[in-house]
């Protein structure tokens, strides 16, 4: 085989067309490369018991335990059969149950004394953990017959147990049998280390560290082969970031500096606030970046409410002094509208440029959206193409090909992590010249999630809040346990309105309609530890009806989601804003953007349903004026869940940050930014953003010496070919449009 094909063999020529079908279904493994880079999770020692007291709830896994006892119980009259195994690890125990026919096997193979690997998923039945119908592989000679024993107990003849990330259709011990069937393979390992830099770190080669990650004979090995491992994805993916911000640098733009006593200038001059030092700071860089021959990248993040888009207006505002357009693109209507309506009314008389009463250096500043009427659409795509609008706020309406500017000279894209690299793109093939580019977030990133998910971007931070933004108190409400706190939390509701003040409900789910179910699903599968799964989300119809007739009874309560007539939407945020509402029942449309200074208090309903920083996000729609704000988490997640954890981490803390750590910390890599963002991230494996901060900054420097060297990488054709696996097709795009 020669050096790049091994790694290419396709598993179903090696392992057969069943194990390899469920490899590629479930574990999305589908070469010889995608197996050897399956890595294990942990290792167990060999003659050593899993703590069965820190098992996760709701979560597949495999343990190592000895049978304490076993008993089968009749139910059903006699007609029914019931195998109860207690395993134990020395401290805690583990109940296994199996029924019917499945009772037969283990009851001869699980006698108390053995030991054997359990694989299945934990739940809680009468206050106990329990696995039902566990798969099992008994780890001691004397219990299986044979040929098979010696074949398992070879397998796991080494003191290290290796533990892989599996599935309900194959067990961790399948999995290493098939890479056993694979490991040959990894001596030709094509290792994508320049020598100088891999000698000058004292790593292991890479052929070596595959063959220690998989079958080590100590703990050493393992460090060994991980502090390897970590270094190839973080430099691979580094130099991939790293290329493509030299291209980037290569590109022309033109630059854009504001003229003086122009309309950014009086625009300052109307401000009624001074900017914090934090925006001032922000400010200084993306105009440095503004004023450059080649396209800014920036990302800018913030907390809710930190000043965001009064920063990306003066950049727009810059850009308009200087000859050119700027256009925002937001993620939905209602924040398009929102963004447009809170512009407008920032600059004023500055935003009528051209109209009666409008001032001599305003320019205008024109919505488009998907759902305009065709005459009000006519004459902002008018606007846009004599230069007559220097600002253009829009939803993914603005990236059609109808869309033409004059001379684009800014794009600004809101919640970056909802839109893909192609819409992004997209709009930026509109300007003559690439345009300068920033994006904004208000999901608070970790600095290693920036160094590898936007590591094409240069980032700013605004950390402060703006004076006068009042503390939010969080609390987790146990609906099932507790079902008073829910009944209090309505009086809370009740009192806020009392005093003169909003509030709003949140839903994972709008209701009544089928569309809506697969929303619901799409929902649930966020969260899969929910214990609440027996039924769907609640539903924003439903609970604004109960809340009418019960609770809330006497309240003004209007609802707000994503399958309105725009227009209506649009006059239900604007009576909530004039505080004509009491509460607003809605969806998660509100979770970005939405400004009513005067809201109060938040119910988030099915809380466990949602992400963390989107509970963060939702959350941060109170509070924001002078009163104090108020956010109900509730819940009928267990206890002891995962779910509930997340939850009361997000009601213990209001530091984003810490939040995104946390949330990196309880999901998969790939989530962290949603799926637009996660081609890249899908291939780290080893390692961790949360723990590797140090490997990625170095990795990052190195990568970036490397590429200024030899920018095409002529002289290392290993990291070329390492390149190309990791960019397969669709990451690559994904790079290319960062």
């Amino acid at each position: 085989m020669d050096r790049v094909s091994a790694f290419d063999e396709p598993l179903k020529k090696l392992l057969g067309g069943a194990t390899a079908k469920v490899m590629a279904e479930h574990l999305d493994l589908h070469t010889v490369g995608d197996l050897l880079h399956h890595y294990p999770r942990r290792y167990e020692e060999r003659g050593r018991l899993t703590a069965l007291a820190d098992l996760p709830l709701d979560e597949h896994v495999t343990v190592v335990a000895q049978v304490a006892d076993a008993r089968v119980l009749m139910f059903n009259n006699g007609r029914g059969k019931r195998l109860e195994v207690t395993l134990t690890d020395g401290h805690g125990r583990l109940q296994l149950v199996f029924f019917g026919h499945g009772v037969h096997k283990p009851h001869k193979e699980l006698l108390p004394g053995r030991r054997a690997m359990f694989a299945g998923k934990v739940s809680v039945f009468n206050r106990k953990m329990q696995l039902a119908h566990p798969t099992y592989q008994l780890l001691d000679a004397e219990s299986i017959d044979g040929a098979e024993a010696t074949e398992a107990v070879d397998a796991f003849a080494g003191r290290l147990l290796p533990i892989y990330p599996a599935c309900k259709q194959l067990d961790s011990w399948r999995i290493a049998k098939a890479v056993d069937t694979v490991l040959p393979s990894a001596r030709e390992a094509v290792d994508p280390l320049p020598p100088a830099l891999r000698e000058g770190r004292g790593l292991a080669p890479l052929p070596e560290a595959l063959l220690k990650a998989h079958r080590p004979q100590t703990k050493a090995d393992i460090a060994e082969a991980r502090d390897r491992l970590k270094w190839d994805e973080a430099f691979v993916l580094q130099v991939a970031l790293a290329r493509r911000r030299y291209a980037d640098t290569q590109l022309p733009a033109v630059a854009r500096r504001p003229t003086p006593g122009g309309l950014l200038d009086a625009f300052d001059a109307k401000l009624p606030f001074t900017l914090t030092e934090g925006q001032q700071k922000v400010s200084r860089e993306i105009f440095d970046d503004l004023a450059t021959e080649h396209p800014m990248h920036r990302l800018l993040q913030g907390e809710v409410g930190s000043g965001k888009t009064m920063v990306a207006l003066r950049a727009m505002l810059g850009v308009v002094d200087a000859g050119g357009q700027a256009a925002m693109l937001a993620p939905t209507e209602v924040l398009a509208q929102q963004h447009h309506r809170s512009i407008t009314e920032m600059m004023g008389e500055l935003a009528e440029g051209g109209m009666l009463g409008g001032s001599e250096q305003g320019t205008k500043v024109v919505l488009l959206t998907g759902s305009m009427g065709v005459a009000a659409r006519r004459q902002a795509l008018l606007d846009l193409v004599t230069g007559e609008a220097g600002i253009v706020i829009g939803t993914h309406a603005l990236i059609e090909d109808k869309v033409q500017f004059h001379d684009l000279g800014l794009v600004v894209v809101d919640e970056q992590h909802r839109f893909g690299v192609e819409q992004r793109d997209a709009l930026r093939s509109k300007g003559k010249q690439p345009p300068h580019l920033l994006v904004m977030t208000a999901t608070p990133i970790p600095r290693t999630v920036a160094m590898t998910v936007f590591g094409d971007l240069e980032t700013s931070v605004l950390d402060q809040l703006p004076a006068g933004r009042s503390p939010i108190a969080s609390h987790v409400v146990p609906a099932k346990d507790k079902p008073h706190f829910l009944a209090r939390a309505w009086e809370r509701v009740r009192e806020e309105v009392e005093n003169g003040h909003q509030a709003y409900v949140v839903c994972p789910r709008i209701g009544d309609d089928a569309e809506d179910e697969a929303a619901g699903k799409k929902t649930k599968k966020k969260a899969p530890e929910d214990d609440g799964d027996k039924r769907p989300p609640l539903a924003v119809l439903e609970i604004a009806e109960q809340l009418a007739k019960g609770p809330l009874a006497g309240l003004r309560i209007e609802v707000l989601h994503g399958r309105m007539n725009p227009d209506d939407k649009d006059d239900v945020m604007r009576r909530f804003a004039a505080g004509d509402v009491d509460v607003l029942v809605a969806t998660t449309v509100i979770e970005v953007g939405v400004n009513v200074p005067n809201a109060t208090a938040m119910v988030i309903m099915d809380a466990d349903r949602f992400g963390v920083s989107q509970l963060h996000q939702l959350r941060g729609r109170v509070g924001r004026g002078s009163a104090p704000g108020l956010c109900l988490l509730v819940s009928e997640a267990h206890e002891a869940s995962p779910a509930r954890a997340r939850l009361s981490a997000v009601a213990a803390t209001l530091d984003g940050f810490e939040l995104s750590r946390i949330d990196l910390e309880q999901r998969r890599e790939g989530d962290v930014l949603g799926q637009a963002q996660s081609g890249v991230r899908s291939s780290l494996r080893m390692l961790t953003v949360i723990d590797d901060e140090e490997v990625i900054a170095a990795a990052r420097e190195e990568a970036v010496a490397v590429v200024a060297a030899d920018p095409e990488l002529g002289q290392l054709p290993e990291l070329r070919i390492a390149l190309d696996a990791l960019l397969d097709k669709e990451r690559e795009q994904y790079l290319d449009k960062g």
